[in-house]
């Protein structure tokens, strides 16, 4: 009994000293990509380390709050006003992640259903329990999930950051000030909307759940409190912990030319992106950094917690990728179906 506990401690140990270091090191996004980084690092190299259970619905829950605390009624009207824009990134987000799955497909031994899977920008553990209906190989595309995504995180920030984008498109959240109370209202509202949403079998559940609760508060002028900095750090220290445990060392060694592979198509889909988040930013009159990430084949969380720390249009971020997360849960199966005819065809 005590190791079950201390397995954990020790992760969350390790990952406090990964986070504070980049703090130290005045690094972007230190308390997600510091954890992911220490956590993956000893998990290849063979420590026993395991991440806290709920670990990663507990970090998603806390996310989702605080995004949601940007949609005051005049930042929800201005990003409904751009919905075409969102769409059209959303639609072109999952068309790359289809042409990955392709590229995946021709460079290596994977079967076409795992490689549509492993390439489509979804979250890893939603990406894999989709995937088991179709006959895909689940572990696969939990690693190629976890690769892309850690990927994402590490040169997205780092590149806008070099570029100078910080605060390009500044929002600010709710003027309410924090109080332990009302926080925790915010966050007990947004557990049960996010158990709810699991019970429905929604992907990002914890975090759609909460993120949509706090939502309809906010736009409704309803302030019960901020969310604290520490808080905030300490669900992307869950998040970024949870990341890195996925990388066992047994199977990065069995499949080290599918994770070269995965890793080159994860690059050329930053590119794409980023030509897309152009073209886009153009047409729509938005700031070219705020949809970069945008269009970013990363997760919804992370993508929002860069937003967030470059404070780059955080409404205008978190609502592209819910719209992702939508056309996934509606659009998968009739694009897999297309995917099967190019590939085919392609063949």
């Amino acid at each position: 009994m005590r190791r079950e506990v201390f397995v954990p401690l020790q992760a969350l140990m390790v990952c406090v000293l990964g986070g504070a270091m980049l703090q130290y090191l005045r690094t972007p996004l230190p308390w997600m990509i510091g954890p992911l980084l220490v956590m993956a690092t000893l998990k290849m190299s063979g420590l026993q380390l395991r991440a806290p259970k709920g670990g990663r619905q507990l970090g998603q829950l806390i996310i989702g709050t605080a995004l949601g605390l940007y949609f005051t009624p005049q930042v929800a009207h201005q990003v409904l006003g751009t919905w075409p824009v969102l769409f059209a990134a959303a639609l072109l987000a999952m068309a790359l992640g289809a042409i990955c799955g392709l590229f995946l497909a021709r460079f290596t031994d994977t079967d076409r259903t795992t490689a549509f899977f492993a390439s489509v920008p979804g979250g890893a553990v939603e990406m894999a329990i989709l995937a088991e209906r179709f006959g895909a190989k689940v572990d696969r595309i939990a690693l190629a999930q976890s690769l892309r995504i850690m990927m994402v995180v590490v040169i997205i920030p780092f590149a806008l950051t070099f570029l100078g984008a910080h605060g390009a498109d500044a929002y600010d959240q709710v003027s309410a000030s924090a109080n332990a109370m009302g926080l925790m209202q915010l966050l007990v509202l947004g557990l049960v909307g996010g158990s709810l949403l699991a019970w429905l079998g929604v992907p990002n559940a914890y975090m759609l759940g909460p993120l949509a609760l706090t939502i309809a508060l906010t736009t409704a002028e309803v302030q019960l409190s901020s969310m604290p900095r520490l808080v905030s750090n300490a669900g992307q220290l869950l998040i970024g912990c949870t990341l890195g445990a996925r990388f066992e060392q047994e199977f990065v060694r069995k499949a080290p030319r599918f994770m070269l592979v995965v890793a080159t198509s994860v690059l050329i889909a930053i590119v794409l992106a980023a030509l897309s988040a152009w073209l886009l930013a153009r047409l729509g009159g938005l700031a070219i950094p705020t949809m970069v990430l945008a269009t970013a084949p990363g997760g919804i969380a992370e993508m929002c917690i860069t937003a967030k720390a470059l404070r780059l249009g955080v409404p205008l971020v978190t609502a592209a990728h819910v719209t992702r997360v939508l056309l996934l849960v509606t659009a998968t199966a009739p694009l897999y179906r297309l995917f099967l005819r190019l590939n085919a065809r392609h063949a």
